[in-house]
């Protein structure tokens, strides 16, 4: 008796006690309940087809960009709710940009917080804002597994006059590494997950500047489609021709990668490459102009 109810706490406390557990991010392109300045609200179909996505991945811990307000949030944690995604936990991020924001949704209990609101930078005698915060989480998978989870959305390659746009996102780049390394800094085999909208490609500074080097630097599990393709690289120093863009530009035809989720040292013991991927599903584009992906994890330290 004493042990059923022991089992049962712990499975109210945790409720996936399986041998895995599942990490996504997902651009949801102005998911706002209201228009804001040129930015429509989101379509219905437009919700709809976003959760058609979620439900085919049902992630554990889902890192959100491009939400509206807290108002948004509640609106797609209810709609997922009504389809069998439930996340009783969650996190929301407001920055400088009060139009969208970053948030964590996960079926874990998040144990610590650290929002990142008013991150700053000085760039050629000038004060910047970065303009979305950043989400800092601890989340404890069960009662011996825990990670941290940092998610933001840097400056897109829109251009502005105030400076130029690859050295807004380089150094916003530059603040959010600082997180990473303020991490490890106290715990070198720390378990942590960078993930996000980081809008620059694998070879940019500013991924350069997020992976880092030597001993702390993250490794790419670069996620790619699930559809066959196994020819190895090219050449050493080149990656395997899989389909791994996450982001379409209309205006100019392209597809890119510009979603990332990176890995430290210990978090990267636990990952298993056979569950990483880019979602591929049918008129994805109703949804966003970016694609989910997802990476999977032992939920125990290796």
């Amino acid at each position: 008796m004493i042990m059923r109810f022991l089992i049962g706490l712990l499975a109210g406390a945790f409720p996936c006690l399986a041998a895995t557990f599942t990490v996504a991010s997902y651009n949801l392109n102005n998911y706002l309940d209201q228009p804001i300045g040129s930015r429509p609200a989101k379509s219905e179909a437009g919700r709809a087809k976003i959760r058609e996505g979620l439900l085919a991945i049902k992630p554990d811990v889902l890192a959100l960009q491009e939400i509206g307000g807290e108002k948004a949030l509640r609106e797609l944690r209810n709609s997922l709710r009504a389809d069998g995604l439930e996340y009783p936990h969650w996190e929301h991020v407001r920055g400088f940009d009060t139009n969208i924001q970053v948030a964590v949704l996960s079926r874990f209990p998040i144990v610590a917080r650290r929002p990142h609101t008013n991150e700053n930078y000085l760039l050629h005698g000038r004060r910047f804002h970065s303009s979305r915060g950043f989400a800092e989480v601890d989340i404890a998978v069960n009662s011996r597994y825990q990670f941290t989870l940092i998610t933001a959305h840097l400056k897109s390659k829109r251009q502005v006059p105030e400076a130029d746009e690859a050295e807004l996102r380089q150094q916003e780049a530059r603040l959010l590494r600082g997180k990473v390394e303020a991490r490890l800094a106290s715990n070198p085999n720390a378990n942590v997950v960078l993930l996000g909208d980081f809008n620059d490609t694998k070879d940019s500074p500013s991924l350069k500047l997020l992976v880092g080097k030597g001993p702390s630097a993250l490794y790419d599990t670069r996620p790619a489609e699930r559809n066959g393709d196994t020819a190895p690289p090219p050449a050493p120093f080149m990656s395997a021709p899989r389909v791994t863009w996450t982001y379409f530009y209309g205006k100019e035809d392209t597809y890119s990668r510009v979603d990332y989720i990176l890995l430290s040292r210990g978090m990267a013991r636990e990952w298993q490459r056979s569950g990483t991927y880019v979602l591929a599903f049918a008129n994805w584009g109703i949804a966003s102009d970016h694609r989910p992906i997802v990476a999977t994890f032992e939920a125990r330290e290796r």
